[in-house]
């Protein structure tokens, strides 16, 4: 179970996304937010891990 949220900060030419991915540990069963800034292309590739 993964929820995506996906905010977009621009800054010069390049753009930038903050991703949060909600994952659930293996070890103790509770949940836990992945928060990362990517470039906006690789985005989609962060959820698909």
């Amino acid at each position: 179970m993964a929820k995506k949220t996906v905010a977009t900060l621009q800054t010069g030419s390049k753009k930038y996304t903050k991703v949060i991915r909600l994952k659930k540990s293996p070890k103790t069963g509770a949940y836990v937010f992945e928060e990362k800034i990517v470039n906006a292309d690789l985005a989609r590739d962060f959820f698909k891990k």
